[in-house]
């Protein structure tokens, strides 16, 4: 007992030493730290430098017109980007339609309503989904699902719809093939469904769990915890996953260019083929020489110009949620 009580005494008298902080470390740090954004900012100058430069000449010989020109002839030398914008934009929007209300229904089920055994299996099962090659969903669109989609979709609903003034303009097949617009838009969004769903889980997860148990408390049904509570919690994360997704629907390239049908017509009906600004580069660019490179080269700046215009849009959003 005396030996113990002397060793702390011991211990006890003995000075703290506290090492100082090592400026040459921390330099070392900060230059690495500042050297990674810089290096980020340099690739993506680059990237966008390359592309300018590369379509430069189109624009130049097609100015505006290159924006709103539907053609695409490679024996003339005729190139128009509006196909292609128009494909792109369309079959993102009908991803995020289809997509995001199956995404967040799933981030509740998970959050709300799925038994403690279950949670982990479906969330598993959604995280899977995020894993898959883009390839593999092209394949699976094209081998299983297009036909599938024309024997029992695309044929009924235009035997239904022929004739109709609006609805038979856009659920009208003139080929039924099972490709198209809306089939490129059912694959995205499986595409999209396990991030916004994982973000938007994750997020709902956060929220305190006082605030459902009080509205709970009060008589609040699910609907209404979840309508009430939980959506204007987590508004702002919910919103950027919807433009993570987004941003992933308008980039995709392979699972795009399976579906599609890769076909330069401008089309009002969802069921047809179209083309996509990603799927086009992917078909050309191999074999492209001269104005159709540089053509192509053009169709990269715009989507480049797209993306960074749907950044600006959630960044926007995003604040004006925060504000409210």
């Amino acid at each position: 007992m005396t030996a113990l009580t002397d060793q702390i005494a011991l211990t006890a008298s003995q000075p703290a030493t506290r090492r100082g902080p090592s400026k040459g470390g921390d330099a070392v740090f900060r230059a690495a730290a500042y050297g990674s954004a810089l290096l980020v900012l340099f690739v993506l100058a680059g990237i966008l430098g390359s592309i300018i430069y590369g379509g430069w000449p189109a624009f130049r010989e097609f100015g505006f017109g290159f924006l709103t020109s539907s053609a695409w002839n490679i024996g003339t030398e005729q190139y128009g980007a509006l196909v292609a914008v128009t494909g792109t934009l369309a079959s993102a929007l009908l991803a995020l339609l289809i997509g995001v209300p199956i995404s967040l229904g799933i981030a509740v089920y998970l959050t709300q309503l799925c038994p403690g055994w279950a949670r982990k299996p479906v969330g598993m099962t959604i995280e899977l989904l995020a894993s898959v090659p883009s390839i593999i969903y092209g394949m699976w669109g094209l081998f299983i699902f297009a036909p599938l989609f024309a024997r029992f979709v695309q044929v009924p609903v235009s035997n239904l719809v022929e004739g109709m003034p609006v609805v038979g303009t856009l659920l009208y097949a003139r080929v039924p093939s099972g490709v198209g617009v809306l089939t490129a838009g059912i694959i995205l969004a499986i595409m999209i469904v396990p991030f916004v769903a994982s973000i938007a889980r994750d997020m709902l997860d956060q929220i305190p769990t006082v605030l459902r148990e009080s509205a709970y408390g009060i008589g609040c049904t699910t609907w209404e915890v979840v309508r009430h509570v939980l959506v204007p919690q987590a508004s702002v994360s919910i919103i950027g996953a919807i433009m993570l997704g987004l941003g992933r629907a308008l980039g995709e390239t392979m699972a795009v260019t399976f579906v599609i049908g890769n076909a330069n017509r401008l089309s009002a009906s969802v069921f047809d083929p179209g083309s996509t600004i990603a799927s086009r580069i992917a078909n050309e660019f191999n074999e492209a020489d001269g104005m159709q490179l540089n053509a192509l080269m053009a169709l990269g700046c715009i989507l480049f110009v797209i993306t960074f215009i749907v950044l600006i849009i959630a960044r926007l959003l995003t604040r004006r949620v925060k504000a409210a």
